[in-house]
C-alpha cells in the first residue's frame, strides 16, 4: 500500500509513538485523523503537523473505551475524509502493580480490580472497538480497494513482573491481530501488530536515572529505541502487502 493520499487514523495520536507516526506519515503525503483525550496536546499536534503541508489533519476527542463515542467518532472521520484506509491502534496505559505484595509472609497489598480493568479497557477493549468500526468502513466504502489495521502490542505480551494487567492486555492484542487477519483477509484488509521494547519517550525520560540505566543494560544495542524506529516499522507493514497476521518485535534485543 502506498502511504500517499491515504487516510490514517491514529488513536493516542497527540504525543509519543502516535504523534511520531503521524509526523512520519504526513511527510509522505498521508491525511491524518488523530484520536486522543488530551485537548491541548491535540491542538499542539495538529498545529505542528499542518505546518508546511497541505495534507488534511483533523483531531477528535474520544474515549476509546466508550462504545458510543467510538462509533460516533469513526462515523465522523469517514464523513470528513471520505474513507478510512489505515487504523493504528496506539492508545494505551499502564497501571503497574504486583498481583500480591508480601511482607513477612503476609499479603499487605493486592492489585485492585480497578487497576486491572482500567488497563484492559483501554489496551484491549479500545482496540476491539476501534478495529471493529474501522473494518466496517473499510468494507462498506466502495471506493476503498484495500485496508490495514496495525495494533500496538508490547514485548511484555509474554509476561512481565508487576504487569499482570498490561501483559494480559498486550497478549490479547496479539490474539486479536491473528484472528482479524484470518477473518478480514477476504475483504482485502490486512491486520498486523508491532511489539516495541523500551522506547525513548517523555514517559521513559521521566523515570529515575538508575531505572533507565538498568533497562538500557538489558538491551543488546545498549540504548532505548526511538519513536522514529517504530514509525519506520509501521511504514514497512503499510508498504509490504504480503505482511498480515503477524507481529514484529522491535526491542533492541531486550531481556525481560
Amino acid at each position: 500500500m502506498n502511504i500517499n493520499n491515504k487516510t490514517i487514523v491514529i488513536t493516542g495520536g497527540a504525543q509519543g509513538l502516535g504523534f511520531a507516526m503521524a509526523k512520519s506519515f504526513i511527510e509522505q503525503g498521508a491525511n491524518i485523523a488523530l484520536i486522543d483525550m488530551c485537548v491541548n496536546q491535540l491542538d499542539e499536534a495538529v498545529h505542528e503537523l499542518t505546518t508546511n503541508t497541505d495534507n488534511k489533519v483533523v483531531s477528535y476527542i474520544a474515549d476509546v473505551t466508550n462504545e458510543e463515542q467510538v462509533i460516533s467518532t469513526f462515523k465522523t472521520i469517514n464523513t470528513d475524509f471520505g474513507s478510512i484506509d489505515i487504523l493504528i491502534n496506539n492508545a494505551g496505559i499502564t497501571r503497574d502493580a504486583m498481583l500480591v505484595k508480601v511482607k513477612e509472609q503476609k499479603v499487605v497489598e493486592r492489585m485492585s480490580i480497578n487497576q486491572f480493568k482500567s488497563v484492559i479497557d483501554v489496551n484491549l477493549t479500545g482496540v476491539f472497538l476501534c478495529g471493529r468500526e474501522a473494518a466496517t468502513y473499510m468494507i462498506e466504502n466502495k471506493n476503498t480497494s484495500e485496508g490495514l489495521i496495525i495494533n500496538m502490542s508490547s514485548i511484555c505480551h509474554v509476561g512481565n513482573v508487576g504487569q499482570t494487567n498490561y501483559a494480559a492486555s498486550k497478549a490479547g492484542v496479539v490474539a486479536l491481530t491473528t484472528t482479524w487477519a484470518k477473518e478480514l483477509g477476504r475483504y482485502n484488509i490486512r491486520v498486523a501488530a508491532i511489539a516495541p521494547g523500551v522506547i525513548d519517550t517523555q514517559m521513559t525520560r521521566s523515570m529515575k536515572q538508575q531505572a533507565q540505566e538498568r533497562m538500557i543494560q538489558g538491551t543488546s544495542v545498549g540504548r532505548f529505541g526511538s519513536t522514529n524506529e517504530i514509525a519506520h516499522t509501521a511504514q514497512y507493514i503499510i508498504e509490504n502487502d504480503f505482511f498480515t497476521g503477524r507481529m514484529i518485535e522491535i526491542d533492541g534485543g531486550i531481556r525481560i
